[in-house]
């Protein structure tokens, strides 16, 4: 059995107890979790946002060691350092096979999987098929992503989600160029994730944007060159920054109507808004048909970045490596597994960024 945080029911308070994995598969990889984020995910499934089976054991943005493969792994040795892909892909449906990995059918709409017992016997579910917040958790072998030995686990556990996200909406899905400029609407995670990219990237000017002004130092270190308070008339406000026109690219990070709409008007004549954010399936954005004739806007989503993790991880871990991005620089807090139900207040409260939690302490 292992120690995991388990969600019973919507606006219930999670608890840490025991759990009893399920066999190792043929095709599957048992991974001791050395460190954790807390996502925005995660609290979606308690506040009930994104509805998964109950009890579901939570978290999927991690990274540890392997401790044991099935006899189908010829690939994966025990006691390799990897990083967890929530969005195991199955290399094999239509999404797949035409180079679309984070659109894969068996990944779409699987916000939980089988994954165990409770200690009465209790089937229980995984978050994201993975579970990561638990001292253990058993993946398929797409599930897992080789960790240089040069990066942390820290840094390797942000890279499995925030990361790729953010990171992946600005250089895959929005391909923004040197010399552009951007604006990024909620600085979390993902939001700091695209900020750090857009500078890799060379975006001439990155603006920064949240109701909590706490996060400017956070945004400014991973290369913002503004930093705005969310108003009503924050597109007014990035024209002006912006010689009139607006952002080549805006990047919603939230999930809300107000802050999409914000992003969209951000954008010059031309540009492209992608949003990041998973808002609610009752929460409406309205458009009228000539502001989309007019402007000529693009406006897109960025699933997962559009990555590929087998693909972008080396990418973005060389990055880190080298020192060309201190991704270290997400992580706000550190706290052990029931440390995690106050992680979600903080991040209720807009308060740090990146939770990172040890389920080995």
């Amino acid at each position: 059995m292992v120690k995991a945080l388990v969600a019973f029911e919507v606006g219930v308070p999670p608890e840490v107890v025991e759990v009893t994995l399920p066999e190792l598969g043929a095709g599957d990889v048992r991974v001791r979790i050395e460190a954790a984020g807390v996502c925005h995910s995660d609290l979606s499934m308690v506040n009930g946002t994104i509805t998964p089976k109950f009890p579901v054991v939570l978290g999927h943005e991690a990274a540890g060691v392997v401790i044991e493969v099935g006899q189908a792994v010829d690939d994966v040795e025990v006691g390799g350092r990897v990083v967890l892909n929530w969005a195991a892909p199955c290399r094999s449906c239509w999404f797949c096979l035409h180079a679309e990995p984070w659109l894969c059918r068996v990944v779409e709409g699987a916000v939980s999987k089988p994954g165990g017992v409770l200690e009465d016997g209790t089937p229980v579910h995984v978050a994201l098929g993975t579970g990561a917040f638990a001292e253990e958790a058993i993946v398929p072998r797409s599930g897992v992503v080789p960790l240089p030995a040069v990066v942390g686990f820290d840094v390797g556990a942000v890279m499995g989600c925030a990361v790729l996200t953010g990171m992946g909406a600005v250089r895959n899905t929005a391909d923004v160029r040197s010399g552009e400029s951007v604006v990024v609407l909620g600085v979390g995670g993902i939001g700091l994730s695209a900020i750090a990219g857009a500078r890799l990237a060379g975006a001439s000017r990155i603006i920064a944007v949240d109701v909590n002004e706490s996060k400017e130092a956070f945004a400014r270190d991973l290369g913002a060159t503004d930093f705005l308070l969310f108003e009503e008339k924050l597109p007014k406000a990035v024209r002006a920054l912006t010689d009139g026109r607006g952002a080549d690219h805006a990047f919603e990070c939230v999930g809300k109507p107000a802050t999409i709409r914000a992003a969209w008007g951000s954008v010059r004549r031309g540009g492209q808004c992608t949003v990041v954010g998973v808002g609610r399936v009752t929460d409406e954005v309205t458009f009228n048909a000539m502001e989309i004739y007019h402007f000529a806007r693009t406006l897109t989503s960025s699933v997962f970045g559009s990555c590929d993790a087998e693909r972008d991880i080396p990418i973005i871990a060389a990055h880190a490596a080298s020192g060309s991005v201190d991704l270290s620089r997400l992580i706000s807090d550190r706290t052990h597994l029931q440390g995690v139900v106050e992680a979600f207040a903080r991040m209720e409260s807009g308060q740090g960024v990146r939770t990172l939690v040890t389920p080995q302490g």
